[in-house]
């Protein structure tokens, strides 16, 4: 099998030799063994650094034809990037398999998922067998990750990332899905194709700095939910209904107490009432407003992309 591994790269100097090196060495075990093609490609998606990422990338190409290269014209972000670069190598590959640039995902699992291919899976997702190594707040906040996700209708896997390998014929499949507003997590479970999963051991990163801190985190599971599910939407209705009924509870309560003669009014629940309803309306047209600013971009029809140069 002719596979190409598809590795998005922001301000990754600090990673590319030694990536480079580790990827290199393990795509010569495969060869020499006769697991994947000769013809196997290792291409790092640089998605507009502002550091040497591309002109290390440039060199690896020179040095060995092994490295290939794609250079976004301007940074659009990782689930973009990766998008990019699965969707400009799915012609000439049997599988693609998408990594970080750290490395933090066990290469040695790219064996196990080629076996898992080889079985007739045309997907084959890197799931973590554990999350020991973390923090304790970020093993809570991953896991409330998850869970969040799926009670917001998101399918996701559970434990997975962006570590995967997808067939031809799913790489085919996932180029059909033209969004604008990408959660690659989430949508690649929609294809629907034969999947499986491998476990690994995450490891550390050996250099460099997160591009994932925890407030790009939040904003990457907003964007998951609201691309991907409409059930905010529909618990603003039925938030709506029961303030509704409150409501009514309220005003036949006040009319009880009007016609008993009770009419003596308290400023602290009125000033409640008044703050807690324009919260929530304010939530709500804040929510709403999110579904409809999607709306207005996937509209445009704009390109999620643009492959400026393409190094073979």
């Amino acid at each position: 099998m002719k596979l190409y591994l598809v590795i998005p790269c922001y301000n990754e100097e600090e990673v590319l030799p030694e990536t480079s090196k580790r990827l290199l060495e393990k795509y010569e075990k495969l060869i020499d063994d006769g697991v994947i093609d000769s013809e196997s490609k290792i291409c790092f998606v640089n998605d507009g650094s502002k550091d040497r990422t591309w002109e290390i990338i440039e060199q690896l190409n020179s040095e060995n034809k092994i490295f290939r290269g794609i250079k976004l014209s301007r940074n659009k972000g990782h689930q973009n990037a990766l998008m990019a670069g699965l969707m400009t190598v799915k012609d000439e590959c049997d599988a693609a398999i998408s990594l970080d640039a750290d490395l933090q995902d066990d290469i040695e699992a790219i064996d196990r998922m080629v076996e898992k291919y080889a079985e007739g899976y045309d997907v084959v997702y890197g799931v973590r067998s554990s999350r020991k190594k973390d923090t304790v707040f970020k093993r809570a906040t991953a896991q409330g990750f998850y869970k969040f996700m799926k009670a917001m209708g998101v399918e996701i896997i559970y434990n997975h990332a962006d570590y995967r390998l997808m067939s031809k014929r799913a790489l085919d499949a996932l180029s059909e899905f033209e969004e604008v507003n990408l959660f690659l997590r989430g949508i690649v479970p929609l294809i629907g194709y034969k999947s499986a999963t491998v476990e690994y051991e995450r490891g550390e990163r050996f250099a460099g700095e997160s591009k994932y801190p925890l407030k790009k985190m939040l904003s990457f599971a907003f964007e998951g939910i609201t691309s991907m599910s409409i059930k905010p939407i529909r618990m603003i209705c039925v938030l709506g209904v029961i303030v509704f009924c409150v409501s009514i509870g309220i005003l036949i309560y006040s009319l009880i107490r009007h016609f008993t003669g009770n009419t003596v009014w308290g400023w602290t629940s009125l000033a409640v009432s008044v703050w807690a309803i324009g919260g929530l309306q304010l939530l709500a047209i804040g929510i709403i407003g999110e579904y409809i600013g999607k709306v207005y971009l996937e509209t445009k029809h704009r390109p999620k992309y643009i492959v400026e140069k393409y190094l073979k």
